[in-house]
């Protein structure tokens, strides 16, 4: 007999199998509608009792409820980066192999579109009738511009709804999520850093390499990079939700860290000070931090450059904000008589509080689903559509209900994507559980 979970990977499998590669100024939504039209077939209940709105290749469906209390988001875009480099199994092919569905987006994240709509389809099959209205969104964009995501929010913020929560991709469930803390954590975002680009201009008068002046150009920018790179600019704070993600991840350590981490408050003076220097990832959570990810200069080998730039993606903290962010990064640059152009401003998403009700119906979904896993908050460095979406709700939470390897991990924007079939199942009845318990 074909168990649930082998039929549910024939269903991700087509959605796979339809290649939604999102680009920056991308005009033709032609693979983006054909997919659409995948859903509709994929899901003849849920489309039959919802409305349909498009956005340009992104859209917004409605399955009214009774009427009673604000409504709720479910979100997952549909869009997915390129699939480059050389693969075990072709990266559009869904293939179905060693126990998982392979292929780009079944992670991030038509996995979740999919479990979210199947929850969904079979409810509507059923009969049943939410007590809110539940709304669910996808976008095209989200791996570019975020467009639709913000033209969705907008229209909605014009249409006066408020949301009860909103709930998006973002964490998931990870084995020693910190060096030492056993177990398996569901990491769930209850907010997310800003991101900002900025572009960093250095000039001169230019001149013959063979008689260089002193601070020309890219020696000004690389000793601005320097300095920004020491990580002392920023503002470091334990935020009460990075001390709770602390506190959480501590109770199945043993040793010293387990200690630091569990008061967190005490030691906050030890662990601003240490974390740079001990994780990346630890030291992210504290502060705004920013890479550079683009430079040039002069086009000859001999030339010096009479301007010169580079490009620094900023990922700005909740506690300092992007405006502040800018700011200080603006007046280092002055001291190396550096120009700052802000390309893209980025989006401030507000923070959820973790002892909410909403909060709450996600860890009662994972103590019900996932035996032995504990839920703590968590701060999304990452960029997500939700924090558009914080326009029109105070409760915006972001988790993939699925558990992740690190080699899973590693491989979302990068090669061999894949997710484990018997997770499927699992994941579907976790949406349900939100739609039925909301």
């Amino acid at each position: 007999m074909v168990s649930r979970n082998e039929i549910y990977a024939e269903g991700l499998s087509k959605i796979i199998q339809v290649e939604t590669i999102s680009t920056f100024n991308q005009t033709d939504r032609t693979k983006f509608y054909r997919f659409h039209d995948l859903l509709r077939e994929m899901f003849p209940h849920l489309f039959a009792v919802c409305t349909f709105e498009d956005f340009n290749g992104s859209f917004l469906l409605r399955w009214q409820g009774r009427g009673k209390g604000e409504p709720i988001m479910l979100m997952n875009h549909h869009d997915v980066v390129e699939a480059t480099g050389e693969w075990k199994y072709p990266p559009f092919s869904g293939a179905i192999a060693e126990g998982k569905v392979w292929g780009r987006g079944t992670l991030d994240t038509k996995g979740g579109l999919w479990a979210m709509l199947q929850a969904a389809d079979e409810l509507a099959a059923e009969g049943f009738t939410p007590e809110r209205d539940v709304y669910f969104e996808s976008a095209c964009t989200e791996e570019c511009d975020g467009s639709g995501a913000d033209m969705i929010s907008n229209e909605l913020l014009r249409r006066g709804i408020r949301f009860y929560m909103i709930l998006d991709e973002g964490g998931m469930i990870l084995e020693e999520p910190v060096g030492g803390a056993k177990g398996r954590f569901a990491m769930v975002g209850v907010g997310e850093k800003g991101c900002v680009d900025l572009k960093f201009i250095a000039r001169s008068s230019g001149g013959h390499a063979s008689i260089p002046d002193k601070n020309t150009p890219l020696v000004r920018l690389g000793q601005f990079m320097a300095e920004v790179e020491k990580g002392k600019l920023f503002r470091a704070e334990i935020s009460p939700t990075v001390a709770k993600t602390f506190s959480t991840v501590s109770e199945t350590m043993d040793g010293p860290l387990k200690v630091v981490l569990a008061n967190s408050k005490l030691f906050a003076p030890l662990l601003k000070r240490v974390m740079p220097s001990v994780s990346a990832a630890g030291n992210a959570m504290l502060r705004t931090t920013v890479a550079f990810t683009m430079a040039a200069g002069s086009e000859g080998t001999n030339v010096l450059p009479h301007e010169a730039w580079i490009v620094g993606n900023m990922r700005t903290s909740p506690h300092q904000g992007s405006e502040s962010s800018i700011a200080e990064i603006a007046e280092l640059a002055k001291k190396f008589d550096i120009e700052t152009v802000v390309l893209d401003p980025g989006v401030d998403s507000t923070v959820t509080d973790y002892n909410s009700g909403q909060f709450r119906l996600i860890e009662k979904a994972v103590e019900k689903h996932f035996d032995g896993v504990r839920t703590t908050p968590w701060i999304i460095t990452g960029a997500t559509d939700c924090r558009f979406l914080c326009r029109v709700s105070d409760h915006c939470l972001r988790f993939a209900p699925f558990f992740m390897t690190d080699e899973q991990v590693a491989s979302i924007h990068a090669i061999d994507e894949n997710i484990e079939v018997e997770q499927l199942s699992t994941a579907v009845d976790f949406y349900k559980y939100i739609i039925t318990e909301a």
